[in-house]
């Protein structure tokens, strides 16, 4: 190989996201992209979150890993388990037994928000009536997993 020539192999750059809490207590990292990304308007995440809808960027479990702090867990439902911050209160995260091969985590707590807009609208049938759906999106009354 002469000095010109390209090297044999290329690497490929990986994405990274990070992001934490409003305190800054909890800081996480994920290496790779998301598998999907929802606006949800179910009473329960609206509820968690004092929001009237709440966005998710999921991500595979195994590419989630804390850097800082603690989440302190609420098990909102049999086989569903929040993440949050105990000093501040913010929401990170939301596993669910019945997706145990993903995490989701909400998207504003990202460092760059922006990176990870919605996808989809999902639990449109508990939406508030005040609130509006983005009409570029598609739109499901329930999950959008069938």
């Amino acid at each position: 190989m002469n000095a010109t020539s390209e090297p044999a192999e290329t690497i490929v750059s990986e994405t990274v996201f990070e992001g934490g809490c409003l305190c800054g207590a909890v800081r996480y990292r994920v290496r790779g992209a998301p598998v999907a990304r929802t606006l949800c308007h179910c009473a329960t995440c609206r509820r968690a979150a004092a929001a009237p809808s709440v966005a998710w960027a999921i991500f595979k479990r195994e590419d989630f890993e804390l850097v800082a702090g603690a989440l302190k867990e609420f098990h909102s439902s049999p086989h569903i388990a929040r993440g949050f911050c105990e000093t501040c209160g913010t929401q990170l995260t939301y596993r669910s037994e019945r997706r145990p091969e993903v995490m989701d985590i909400t998207t504003v707590s990202l460092d760059a928000p922006e990176t990870c807009a919605p996808e989809r609208e999902i639990w449109t049938e508990e939406k508030l009536a005040w609130e509006v759906v983005n009409p570029s999106l598609p739109q499901y009354p329930r999950s959008s997993k069938g």
